[in-house]
C-alpha cells in the first residue's frame, strides 16, 4: 500500500473518531435520569451529576446534559522499520484519555 492511502484512510477515521467525541449523545424524552446516566457512562464519559431536590433518582428528570469536555495527550506513533541510521519514523497521533459530561437533576417530586 502506498503510504499517502495509509495516511489518508487514518486521517478519515480520526476525522470521524473526533466528530462522535464532540457530538454526545442527549438526554431523550422517554429515557430515565439513571438510563441517561448509564448511557453517558457507556459511551466513555465520567459523569458529573448535580440536582435539585432530594428526591430518589427513580424520581428525578434530566433538565440538561452539557459542557462536554475531552482530555487528550498526544503520543508517539513508530511505523515501519529502522533506516540505516537505526532511527524510526514516527507521527504524532493525539489520544483521547479521559471524558467527563455534566447532566443536571430535578428531583423535587
Amino acid at each position: 500500500m502506498r503510504p499517502s492511502f495509509i495516511l489518508s484512510t487514518f486521517v478519515t477515521c480520526a476525522a470521524v473518531a473526533v466528530t462522535s467525541l464532540v457530538a454526545p449523545a442527549v438526554a431523550s424524552a422517554d429515557q430515565t435520569a439513571q438510563e441517561t446516566i448509564n448511557q453517558l457512562q457507556s459511551e466513555g464519559f465520567t459523569v458529573n451529576v448535580d440536582r435539585v431536590g432530594s428526591g430518589r433518582i427513580e424520581n428525578c428528570v434530566v433538565t440538561g446534559v452539557r459542557n462536554p469536555q475531552s482530555q487528550t495527550r498526544n503520543v508517539r506513533d513508530y511505523y515501519g522499520g529502522r533506516d540505516a541510521n537505526g532511527d524510526r519514523k514516527y507521527r504524532i497521533v493525539e489520544v483521547v484519555v479521559s471524558r467527563s459530561i455534566s447532566v443536571s437533576l430535578d428531583c423535587s417530586t
